[in-house]
């Protein structure tokens, strides 16, 4: 559906809350955020976006895009969809659960820097272990090339 038929059907309609004012088109938000219509359909599939429908077509109001947004950047962290779900489920349907949301993400983000941090020292423990592995390996080798020469 065409984004100026969204707008004018979503200007027709009285009853719309306030926050949906406008209304995008699948193909529209697919190019905005740079997904296929397969993706967004998936995300639909799994209750993540709920569009309205009119006069056939799919409508996504701002609360969508935004929902959208989110699910992103999540799977962009490596979240799964379960936790995208918890995550969006705290929100409310009003932002109720706002703050609730944002406490569960910085407990969340802390426990990947954690994790982040662990695997730091682990990278650097092991990378002088390798250090040193290299350098003894490198001087039994010269020892082989002087002892072939003499």
């Amino acid at each position: 559906m065409k984004r100026s038929a969204i707008r004018k059907t979503a200007g027709a309609s009285a009853a719309m809350p306030p926050d949906e004012g406008e209304l995008y088109g699948i193909t529209e938000l697919a190019r905005e955020c740079g997904i296929s219509l397969r993706a967004i359909r998936f995300y639909e599939d799994k209750g993540l976006l709920a569009p309205r429908r009119i006069n056939g077509g799919r409508a996504y109001s701002r609360r969508d895009r935004v929902r959208l947004g989110l699910i992103l950047r999540g799977k962009a962290v490596g979240m799964s969809l379960a936790e995208i779900e918890h995550i969006l489920s705290l929100y409310g349907d009003h932002g109720e659960g706002h703050a609730t949301q944002l406490a569960y993400l910085i407990g969340r983000i802390d426990a990947a820097m954690t994790e982040l941090d662990a695997r730091r020292r682990n990278i650097e423990a092991m990378s002088g272990e390798l250090g040193e592995v290299r350098g003894q390996l490198k001087k039994a080798l010269a020892a082989r090339r002087r002892a072939r020469k003499g």
